[in-house]
């Protein structure tokens, strides 16, 4: 398993990153902008981290602007932690197996979301390719949002 990016959600795109990288001192590492998901995505990585989070994608702190405005209220503005793990499926079935609900299961053989005891949201990713979809991922419900 390898950590890869906490994800905060923010209202104001310029002034989240002047404030991480102008005056906290976060390097932006690359971006991506949907226009048909009306999002941002920046990701930003500290000094000493950022040859690694360039070359491997993390460690990163990602910021999603989403472009219709939304106030983030009760901690909305936080969104998850991420994870690449060797086997999704395997990981997936361990945490069910402990009775952790998969609230975006793996159905894609790539994505899947679950909460921590506290609540907060955890992003796991497959390691390189798509892993074949299967059952029961591949016909599972959403349990929850994540």
């Amino acid at each position: 398993m390898r950590y890869l990016h906490t994800m905060v959600r923010v209202k104001d795109l310029d002034a989240s990153l002047h404030f991480y990288t102008t005056l906290f001192g976060l390097t932006e590492i690359r971006r991506y902008e949907n226009e048909k998901g009306r999002f941002t995505l920046v990701f930003l990585a500290a000094r000493d981290d950022i040859d690694h989070a360039r070359t491997h994608m993390a460690p990163a702190l990602e910021l999603t602007y989403n472009w219709d405005t939304e106030d983030y209220d009760g901690g909305r503005n936080f969104g998850h932690l991420a994870y690449e793990v060797d086997d999704i499926y395997e990981t997936c079935q361990t945490l069910m197996d402990a009775g952790i609900a998969i609230n975006r299961p793996p159905r894609d053989g790539h994505m899947a979301f679950v909460r921590s005891p506290d609540g907060i949201s955890i992003e796991i990713l497959q390691k390189g390719d798509n892993l074949p979809s299967t059952e029961p991922w591949a016909s599972m419900a959403n349990t929850g949002a994540w």
